[in-house]
């Protein structure tokens, strides 16, 4: 319950500063959804099936100067996807899969002292619509992460479509896994929470090009754990030490204008977390669809 009061109060609070005294906030709600869709008569030859999928993504943005020396910015990213396949022989619709699926919400206050770099605190919530990894339940809005990190932020650009920030700081992340199955023939679940703490950097680029239709976002942050709290759970196994190699978390986007309406996107991301998988992770979304300025 706790969890969910953390988590509406979140969002409740990215939407109440876009409304209040919302002529002295800069915003900004940009949501498109692409759509593809494949049918075939019983009679087909050629073994084809029908196909649906579709994609939702909205980046959502709320910044403002609360005073001369304090400046704060909200991002809420959203993306959900799934894919609707039918089978070749019994043309029945099997059920749904996912093809993306994001929650991310950050919230920054960074203080202009007029030094080379100014203070900062931050705020992050990570998560998912569905956990669909267990096959006997579904879990929503599962599983939450949660950072929060302070330091030091410098700007090396920052104008009105144009921004280069850098951030250095301390950090402490919480990760809340709920309902996890641990004894199948009990059907006993619960919940498992581990943190740990250390430092944090992130680099955040975007500006716009030829001529401003096509626009160029990047993301790139690196966590070094300086301390674990399962670390004594570990002793003696191979992975012992997995949670000392950094975590990178490198996103780009780049979102092209056709018309008013119509866009493409390409989304990329490369994950690196050896206690997940000692390789590397990519992940690349391209859509062409409808897209709409909220605001």
């Amino acid at each position: 319950m706790r969890i969910s009061i953390i988590l509406l109060t979140v969002v409740a609070a990215f939407f109440v500063t876009t409304a209040v005294a919302a002529d002295q906030w800069s915003r900004s709600v940009d949501a498109n959804l692409t759509l593809a869709q494949t049918a075939y008569s019983d009679n087909w030859a050629g073994g084809e099936a029908g196909n649906l999928s579709w994609t939702f993504n909205s980046n959502s943005l709320a910044e403002r100067k609360l005073c001369p020396k304090v400046h704060t910015k909200n991002a809420l990213k959203l993306s959900f996807g799934q894919n609707h396949n039918q089978d070749k022989e019994t043309k029945n619709w099997a059920k749904p899969t996912k093809s993306t699926d994001l929650i991310d919400f950050e919230t920054l206050f960074n203080f202009t002292l007029g030094a080379f770099a100014d203070p900062f605190v931050a705020g992050r919530l990570e998560s998912q619509f569905l956990d669909a990894s267990d096959p006997e339940k579904n879990r929503y809005l599962n599983p939450l992460n949660f950072t929060e990190s302070f330091g030091v932020i410098k700007f090396f650009i920052k104008e009105d479509k144009r921004e280069w920030s850098n951030r250095l700081g301390a950090a402490l992340r919480q990760h809340v896994n709920r309902d996890v199955l641990v004894d199948p023939q009990a059907d006993k679940r619960e919940t498992q929470t581990s943190n740990d703490g250390g430092l944090e950097f992130v680099s955040e680029f975007k500006s716009p090009i030829a001529q401003e239709r096509i626009t160029i976002s990047s993301k790139l942050t690196v966590f070094q754990a300086l301390f674990y709290s399962e670390d004594d759970a570990l002793k003696g196994q191979p992975n012992e030490d997995y949670w000392e190699s950094p975590d990178v978390n490198w996103e780009n986007i780049f979102t092209a204008s056709i018309t008013k309406y119509l866009m493409v996107n390409l989304y990329t991301q490369i994950l690196y977390d050896k206690e997940v998988d000692k390789g590397g992770r990519f992940k690349q979304t391209l859509s062409l669809g409808l897209t709409y300025k909220l605001i």
